[in-house]
């Protein structure tokens, strides 16, 4: 079928989603899959579901974008703000880097003292159970090539 002469081919149907309150990476996975296909219950569960699959010796560092109270003082604000916190392994021992905190606070090995889960491990679902975190794995080139930072059993 031809077009008429000096007509314009029809702009392609593009899946768009707007932003709505703080869900930008459930737009922007949606908005690169063109369609709906993930809601802000399942990335929840997603980024929850990793986290005991995490090969956590593999993983170089963790950086953190968690909700932050503001205060005046002693006054605390009912307002969230974000706050970037580091995590990160030395010598068997994952510290919190926080840069709020005065020193380095230790969080434990992976193995853990008779708990069952890791200290690193505990910290990261705290972390996520305060909901609207973000989670960055920093990783080595070689490990993000072969994805070897989850675990395969």
């Amino acid at each position: 079928m031809s077009q008429a002469p000096g007509a314009q081919p029809s702009p392609p149907s593009v899946y768009h989603e707007r932003q709505r309150l703080e869900l930008c990476a459930v737009h922007a996975l949606n908005n690169v899959l063109q369609q709906q296909l993930f809601s802000q219950e399942a990335a929840d569960e997603i980024c929850k579901r990793p986290l005991s699959q995490l090969a956590l010796p593999r993983v170089l560092g963790l950086i953190l974008n968690l909700p932050s109270p503001v205060s005046l003082g002693l006054l605390s604000l009912p307002l969230r703000r974000r706050h970037w916190v580091a995590l990160r392994q030395v010598d068997g021992v994952y510290y919190n880097l926080d840069s709020k905190l005065r020193a380095p606070e230790v969080l434990g090995n992976e193995d853990g003292v008779s708990l069952l889960v890791s200290p690193p491990r505990a910290f990261l679902a705290a972390a996520l159970a305060q909901g609207l975190c973000e989670v960055l794995l920093v990783v080595t080139k070689e490990v993000e090539e072969k994805g070897s930072w989850l675990r395969t059993d």
